[in-house]
């Protein structure tokens, strides 16, 4: 594509990664004197996808993400250069940890234990989650032999066969289900955690890696249990703040309509023999782009592109989502029998409940709640239990007030109750999903100008949808403007195509 002097750009989708991708694109033109004329195209009524923020009855409620994990730079040092640095608040100390239900009680996770991997064997030899021979099979896993080749092992078997079916049925399986809503048994490790997968082939022990000092284990809040809640950060009102200064910061700069929705997308040739892109309108008009990226679900896009390329839109839609719905009510913490002395409860699915996790919402943000209060967001559905996600708001509100009572004592009616719903919104990253990507990713080098970016190809967390949109805006821009000394910025913001990442959930 021959590079232009004022590129246009269409960025379709209006969630965290296009206002993202958009800020960017701001952000790189003005600091390499590039003019790109950037549209940002969201069909739906409101900006900001599966993240927002709602006061009701002096509560204020996450409707999506409540936090991002601190050690994976995209939101916060996007929040820094938003100037959002006084906003962000720290998960409170005094109740970090999780409960799983075990024999229909919640207990602790070990104190240590991180995702697939404890750092002090003490927590896990006295935890009541394990039987003796649970307990003994998973100390074993110090003397269990690396594979001798690299395959891509879905989660449940990787831990099956280090650790064993207890330590997979009891911890890891409810504690990876409340990042991804997935069932471990189709998930790929190495699309998902990655790093553990690296433990293995260069200790070739989970627990001898885990307890190898190294400079940067002591930087990390080995004292939690689950999923390294001292690393997690949000915003004092809450997650729309960071929607919030971000529409206001690229409306600046950019053309931002809702109520846009794009049906398809066309190529033609320009003049000059440049490649261009022709969007067409649900209401029938069209307009021409330089430059698209793609931020929507991976099946949309797919739906998108199939004018395009039939091969690049049956890999998208290869791509597998799963359904779910919070259920957000508030409570008077004197009528609930349990101290709810942690951020949260995680509900395996050998225990046969109809909920997936409770969030304790306000014990991890305390100005969540007024005084007395307490704030609660209840999981249903995802991949395990799809059944609940055609339930009612009437039905799923009684299911969720049944499942709090029973395991966590929780009397009387609630101050409110609300119901969220996610129909397709959480990708499922399936045995094969890194080479799915990959193929992904060499269909669309042949379509310069063309990107795409999401949760659905790289990671599911606040963070990883950011630097999605962030490295394909320097990317288009790379292919699109004059401007030579765009490429400094591609390394400084990591703008390659990296498969490799683990994540951290949006939902949850």
């Amino acid at each position: 594509m021959t590079h232009v002097s004022t590129p246009r750009i269409a960025i379709i989708g209006g969630g965290l990664t296009g206002l993202a991708a958009a800020q960017r694109l701001q952000e790189v033109a003005r600091e390499h004197r590039a003019e790109p004329i950037v549209t940002v195209l969201e069909a739906s009524p409101r900006l900001g996808g599966l993240v927002g923020t709602i006061s009701r009855d002096g509560y204020l409620i996450d409707t999506g993400a409540d936090s991002f994990i601190t050690n994976k730079p995209g939101a916060l040092q996007l929040c820094q250069r938003l100037g959002l640095n006084d906003r962000l608040q720290a998960t409170d100390p005094t109740y970090r940890g999780a409960l799983v239900l075990h024999e229909g009680q919640p207990v602790p996770v070990p104190e240590g234990f991180q995702l697939l991997s404890p750092t002090a064997l003490w927590p896990m030899l006295t935890t009541p989650l394990l039987s003796p021979w649970g307990k003994v099979r998973m100390a074993w896993e110090y003397l269990v032999p690396r594979l001798p080749q690299e395959t891509d092992e879905s989660l449940a078997q990787f831990v099956r066969r280090r650790f064993g079916a207890e330590v997979l049925d009891r911890l890891v399986q409810p504690l990876v289900g409340g990042i991804y809503t997935s069932d471990p048994e189709r998930l790929s490790l190495a699309a998902t955690m990655p790093r553990f997968q690296d433990m293995e082939r260069k200790h070739g022990s989970l627990i001898r890696a885990a307890l190898t000092p190294t400079p940067a284990k002591g930087q990390e809040d080995r004292s939690s249990s689950g999923a390294r809640y001292g690393l997690f950060a949000g915003l004092q009102g809450g997650m729309q703040e960071l929607v919030d200064t971000l529409v206001k910061r690229v409306s600046a700069g950019c053309t931002v309509g809702t109520g846009q929705a794009v049906q398809e997308i066309h190529t033609f040739k320009d003049g000059d023999g440049s490649q261009r892109y022709r969007l067409l309108f649900a209401d029938g008009h069209s307009e021409e782009f330089d430059g698209v990226i793609l931020t929507t679900a991976a099946y949309r896009a797919a739906k998108l592109v199939s004018a395009i390329d039939l091969e690049l839109s049956r890999t998208l839609g290869e791509i597998e989502y799963a359904s779910s719905a919070i259920v957000v009510t508030g409570h008077a913490l004197a009528r609930i029998a349990h101290p709810l002395n942690s951020f949260g409860l995680v509900i395996p699915h050998r225990e046969r409940r109809r909920i997936l996790a409770v969030s304790f919402s306000s014990r991890k943000f305390p100005n969540r709640a007024p005084a007395g209060r307490v704030l609660l967001r209840t999981f249903v559905g995802g991949a395990m239990q799809p059944e609940f996600n055609a339930l009612d708001d009437e039905a799923l509100v009684r299911l969720v007030r049944e499942e709090l009572k029973d395991l966590l004592g929780v009397a009387g009616a609630p101050d409110f109750a609300m119901v969220v719903r996610y129909p397709q919104a959480m990708p499922q990253f399936t045995i094969g999903h890194l080479d799915r990507v990959q193929s992904i990713e060499q269909r669309l080098s042949q379509h310069p100008g063309l990107e795409v970016a999401g949760n659905a190809y790289h990671g599911v967390g606040v963070p990883d949808a950011i630097h999605s949109g962030e490295r394909a805006a320097d990317r288009l821009l790379n292919v699109l403007c004059t401007t030579p000394t765009l490429t400094p910025a591609l390394t400084q913001s990591g703008a390659g195509r990296v498969p490799r990442v683990e994540t951290q959930p949006v939902l949850t």
